[in-house]
């Protein structure tokens, strides 16, 4: 297993699970055994989804599953009926026990739960380990398994042998062959383990620092380099701890979940335009404003007040995504919570994602992310209390496909996913744009925030009060 899929996997706490989480709403109906027949002929493709982890020590290997049993690992789900709770509650409850529990470590680290009967349609919770994949690689694997998609290409290389001694003697002694071919580490990160940042963040770092212009002109691209890297390992590094709220503090075990109707792309495209800002400026300066009325609702005082949310930056490149694993840089984000007026929020919103648009912080937190792979447990779990501390929320966007999926002959109406927090984070915030929509949703700490509904509330407001004042802006018109 490659040392940053590695630090994913070490990551996992009784407060936080390291699971991807996912609902499909799908209509009309399908069937478990269609659905159960279509993963066995798509996913099972993916090697990832036949093996299990193997661990060894501080190290971990990939080890073929002498044979994956499909009934459980899609499963049937019947959701309980409270009274007073209407079915999406249910729904949401439901996910929120399993965002609680542990996948089976004995078997490969997936499960499909399906509920057949939703409201005239089918739900499909999916839970995948974040050492199987990341965001944008399990969006490829939605693609794979719908109708008509694509399976991932034939594996060309020859296979290369893992690294032979004692660990990996034991793995196999203990589950039979190591899964070897398409599972090598990756040749950037192959010999990096000794240092903060590998050689594939250092070609990175390079290739910004020899197109920057922005240093004194006497300045040599070395010296640029040196610049920015001590400037950007400082920001990641030396960062204060987050602002004190009622949303930082000890996580605990008990899960909450939420969502609001889905915004539309288009609308969310021309506030961006009149603007002059991204659609990512949008729609992190409406997250920043719902989470500022929740506080100020529960009578927290934000005057001047920002919290950070580490946001992913993807590091690979969209067509190799199906190979899977975990390619990703993190930056902590400030969010101004504490600006009141829509547009100065906006504004100071896309200031700091500029910032960040040229920072090497993604590429040097992949490999710090890749060094905690490598030290003991306990000294990851040290490095991992200190990040967390400067961070409230994790928070992701993912685009999703723009046309509408079919899954067993049933449309694929809505879908929603969460990230999992590390450490004490308390929110995990979910952004994904699909099928012309835009999807917002929350997974909190219970104990932190036991109502997140009432932030997914106020997101579509602050949206359509950005929207009211787009549209009183003039306009450009064509004669």
């Amino acid at each position: 297993m490659s040392k940053v899929d590695t630090a994913w996997l070490r990551l996992d706490t009784e407060a936080n699970r390291m699971v991807i989480h996912g609902v499909l709403l799908l209509k009309p109906t399908i069937a478990l055994e269609d659905l159960r027949r279509r993963v066995a002929e798509r996913l099972l493709r993916f090697p990832r989804f036949r093996q299990r982890v193997v661990e060894t020590g501080d190290s971990a290997w990939w080890v073929e599953d002498a044979e994956v049993d499909i009934a459980r690992h899609v499963v049937p789900e019947t959701l309980p009926r409270r009274r007073g709770r209407p079915l999406e509650g249910a729904l949401q409850d439901r996910l929120a026990e399993l965002a609680a529990e542990p996948l089976d470590p004995s078997r490969p680290l997936w499960q499909l739960h399906l509920i057949e009967h939703y409201d005239g349609s089918s739900a499909l919770i999916a839970r995948v380990h974040h050492c199987i994949a990341d965001g944008i690689a399990l969006i490829a694997v939605l693609l794979s398994i719908t109708d008509g998609g694509a399976v991932p290409p034939a594996q060309a290389a020859a296979p290369k042998k893992t690294p032979a001694g004692k660990a990996a003697k034991a793995a196999k002694a203990k589950a039979g062959s190591v899964a070897s071919a398409e599972d090598a580490e990756p040749e950037w990160l192959a010999d990096a383990m000794v240092k903060p940042i590998h050689a594939w963040t250092v070609r990175e770092i390079q290739e910004r620092a020899g197109s920057d212009r922005s240093g004194a002109a006497a300045a040599s691209p070395a010296e640029r380099l040196g610049r920015q890297v001590l400037e950007d390992a400082a920001a990641l590094t030396e960062a204060p701890d987050d602002a004190k709220t009622r949303l930082k503090g000890k996580a605990g075990r008990a899960k909450r979940v939420a969502w609001g109707a889905p915004l539309a792309l288009d609308a969310v495209k021309a506030v961006g335009k009149s603007m002059n800002v991204s659609v990512n400026d949008v729609l992190l300066s409406c997250v920043a404003g719902a989470i500022g009325l929740y506080l100020r609702g529960h009578g927290d005082d934000t005057e001047g007040q920002e919290i950070r949310a580490l946001v992913p930056v993807n590091l690979r490149p969209l067509e190799t995504a199906w190979q899977l694993g975990n390619r990703f840089g993190m930056v902590p984000l400030p969010m101004p919570v504490g600006i009141t007026n829509p547009v100065k929020r906006l504004y100071a919103v896309h200031a700091q994602t500029q910032a960040l648009k040229n920072s090497l912080q993604p590429a040097l937190s992949l490999g710090l992310m890749a060094t905690s792979g490598t030290v003991e447990k306990a000294a990851q779990r040290a490095m991992l209390k200190t990040l967390s501390r400067k961070a409230t929320a994790l928070m992701t966007h993912v685009p999703g496909p723009a046309q509408t999926l079919r899954l067993c002959d049933s449309a694929v109406e809505r879908v929603m996913f969460w990230a999992p927090q590390a450490g004490d984070m308390s929110l995990g915030i979910s952004i994904l744009t699909y099928a012309g929509q835009v999807q917002f949703g929350l997974i909190a700490d219970a104990g932190l925030c036991p109502d997140p509904q009432a932030i997914v509330a106020h997101f579509e407001p602050e949206f359509q009060h950005l929207l009211t004042l787009a549209l009183m802006l003039p306009w450009e018109t064509k004669d």
